[in-house]
Formats: structure tokens, C-alpha cells, sequence
């Protein structure tokens, strides 16, 4: 293919998929028991300076619980996939996590509004920003699980993305017409939370995937939280309930409300009090300081996060208006 135009933004990661395969040919995929607490996950698998993806879609089965342990034991120095991220990046910016960043949608809450934390630490000159849309960064992980270097798409096109971004434009040689190229993305390490997951790591969830499932493939190393482990026998009572096979994961982690205060459909709607606490938190330097240090370091894991936001009383009533929230969706008169 003939490259006619390319843009000017840095590539984080090498899209080769000969150099990625000889990490995954050494990876550990034996069906075995791979349940471990949380912090111990982050502390084996997250490593500084390496290239960290979070799954879930804006607050949606977001794993909060993660990127708070992430904060807590001082991950420095990594990338970061940008892809729909809202309260997972408000959280990772506080922390300083990252330096640099693929982005597509970030630093706003959706209709809650704008974090003034990831606005200021992007523009801070301490991280390094390459632009993508939703899209491309989607077929780029698309293309590392399918195994080749890029995925010709028309994303980006004639926009100020484009330039912004690390894809190339090309000639298709079949059509003759012009494709944006967008190089394969590798995550290091990704985590994703679930609905029910058993020990071995076979995941599966409802709700929309966005790009999890192809998340999940292209990672070399992939931790599961979950709101419960279930028995094996469950998941092969019907295996095509099973969207993330076991081979794929490294670490399974029982984390209830683990997408707290974000939602997790079918079992609790999002803290929307709490989200607006953050928010207002962020106005004030020293006031946000005093927030973090209360809300993630004085919390020695995420029931002790949960217990500081009204605990099981709490919960329950985040279950009951996400309950609430079905049944009128689903009434049979509608």
C-alpha cells in the first residue's frame, strides 16, 4: 500500500505482531486456580513504566477498585488507553499514573460534567497525548487480536484527529480509494470487570462489550475482577455465555461493587452523590489533596472504600434503583 500522508503524533507501542507473539508464546495458559486478593494482582502484574488498559465503557462496569489499588501502591510512569474513560482516568490522573496517553473520550464525566484533575494533568506538560476516535482505537485492538501489524479504516479522515494521531493514510491497491492505517495496539496489562467469573478466569458479563472482548485478546497480561466467582459447572452449563475464555487471563480477583461508585447494569446504578463529590473536590488544590488521601490512601482496600460511602445500606440502594431502572425498561405494556 502506498502511504501518501502521515500524521505527528507518537506511537506508544510497537504494533509488530512477530515481537508480541513472542510473549504470548511463553505466556501461562493452563487451566488452573488463579484467584488471588486484589492488591496482590496489581502488585504481580502492573508494573511501572509499562502500558495499562482499563475495560468498561465511561462509568459503566468500570474497575474502580483496581485503579484505586493502581493509586495506592504508586504505579508511576505507564501509558494508558485512553478509550471512553471518565472516572478510571479521573482516578488514574490524581494518582499521576501514567505520563503518557492514546485518547479518544477523557477527561469528561459525561453529562456530570469535567474533571478538572485529568484537564490540568494533560495539560500540565507532564504527559506526552497522541488523538484517536473511539474507533480507531477499537481496530487497533482489533487488529493486535487478530494478529496483524494494522487495520485499514476510514476513521479520522480529513480531521484535525488524524494529524494528531499515529496512523498513516493510504492508496487502497483493490479500490484505489484513501484508508487510514491504524497501528496494532498491545496492551502490557489490561484489567476488566465482570458480573461472574470462576477460578480459572473463564468471565462473562452483561451489558455492552465496547471493545473488551477484543481488549481481552490483545493484552499480554489481563486481570479479572469480578462481583462473584462462580462454580466451573456454571460456566459449562452453557459455555456461549463465556466472553473471556481462562486461557487469556493471568489473575482472578472477587471484588463486589468493584465498579463502585461507577454501575454495573443489571446490578447497581452509578453513586451519582459521590461523582458529584469528586467533582466539587477537584475545584480546590488543597481541598482535592485532602480528598484523595481520605477517599484512597486512608482506605486499605475497596470494602474499606465502600464502608466510608454507607457500606451494604448503601449498596442496597444503588441495587434497588438499578432493579428499578430494568422494570421500567423491560415492561411488558411498553
Amino acid at each position: 500500500m502506498k502511504a501518501i500522508d502521515q500524521s505527528h503524533g507518537k506511537l506508544f507501542m510497537d504494533p509488530d505482531p512477530d515481537h508480541a507473539r513472542k510473549f504470548f508464546r511463553k505466556k501461562n495458559r493452563k487451566k488452573m486456580n488463579k484467584v488471588m486478593d486484589l492488591g496482590q494482582a496489581i502488585e504481580t502484574f502492573v508494573l511501572d513504566g509499562e502500558y495499562l488498559a482499563i475495560g468498561g465503557f465511561g462509568s459503566n462496569r468500570t474497575p474502580i477498585a483496581a485503579c484505586h489499588e493502581i493509586v495506592r501502591q504508586g504505579r508511576k510512569g505507564m501509558g494508558f488507553l485512553g478509550h471512553t474513560s471518565t472516572h478510571d482516568m479521573q482516578v488514574l490522573s490524581a494518582g499521576e499514573v501514567y505520563d503518557r496517553i492514546d485518547i479518544s473520550y477523557g477527561v469528561g464525566l459525561e453529562a456530570r460534567g469535567l474533571s478538572r484533575c485529568s484537564r490540568a494533568y494533560l495539560e500540565s506538560g507532564k504527559v506526552m497525548v497522541t488523538e484517536w476516535t473511539n474507533y480507531a482505537l477499537t481496530a487497533r485492538l482489533k487488529a493486535a487480536s487478530m494478529g496483524i501489524p494494522f487495520m485499514p479504516a476510514r476513521t479520522m479522515l480529513g480531521t484535525d484527529t488524524f494529524k494528531k494521531s499515529a496512523a498513516i493514510q493510504a492508496i487502497c491497491p483493490f479500490t484505489n480509494t484513501t484508508l487510514a492505517l491504524v497501528p496494532a495496539l498491545y496492551p502490557d496489562v489490561a484489567v476488566i470487570h465482570v458480573h461472574e467469573a470462576d477460578i480459572y478466569g473463564n468471565a462473562r458479563f452483561k451489558g455492552i462489550a465496547v471493545a473488551d472482548i477484543e481488549l481481552a485478546h490483545a493484552s499480554k497480561r489481563l486481570i479479572i475482577t469480578t462481583e462473584r466467582l462462580i462454580r466451573h459447572d456454571e460456566i459449562s452449563r452453557d459455555p456461549s455465555m463465556t466472553q473471556i475464555p481462562f486461557l487469556l487471563v493471568d489473575a482472578v480477583c472477587e471484588v463486589p461493587y468493584g465498579a463502585y461508585p461507577g454501575g454495573m447494569p443489571g446490578e447497581y446504578f452509578s453513586d451519582e452523590d459521590h461523582l458529584t463529590d469528586w467533582l466539587d473536590a477537584e475545584k480546590n488544590d488543597e481541598t482535592f489533596n485532602a480528598f484523595i488521601k481520605k477517599e484512597i490512601f486512608g482506605c486499605r482496600n475497596h470494602e474499606d472504600y465502600l464502608n466510608l460511602h454507607g457500606g451494604r445500606e448503601r449498596m442496597a440502594a444503588l441495587r434497588a434503583e438499578e432493579c428499578l431502572l430494568h422494570k421500567e425498561f423491560y415492561r411488558e405494556d411498553v
